[in-house]
């Protein structure tokens, strides 16, 4: 499988610290072996799943879209629940 990851992801992974990345790896592993564990989004997010883990017990979203037809995970964003979705919209 293909992993991608947007600027505005790839920002937000480098503001962590070491302990919180090991969270996030955890995270992304268990999305690999199930694209289909986030929620899926409707509307203006249409295409966008949404999995919800803890990173050193605060709780964090994790935004990403994949294609089975091209078996590409694309990690769009990461953020605590404030303002995540509007910022989503954005991109």
């Amino acid at each position: 499988m293909k992993v991608l990851q947007t600027p505005t992801f790839s920002k937000a992974v480098k503001k962590l610290h070491a302990n919180q990345k090991k969270d996030l790896d955890a995270a992304v592993r268990a999305i690999i072996a199930d694209p289909d564990l986030g929620e899926a989004k409707v509307g203006d997010l249409a295409g966008v799943l949404v999995q919800k883990f803890k990173m050193v017990k605060q709780p964090m979203l994790l935004a990403y879209s994949f294609e089975a037809r091209v078996i590409t995970l694309t990690l769009l964003a990461l953020g605590p629940h404030e303002n995540f979705y509007r910022d989503l919209k954005r991109l």
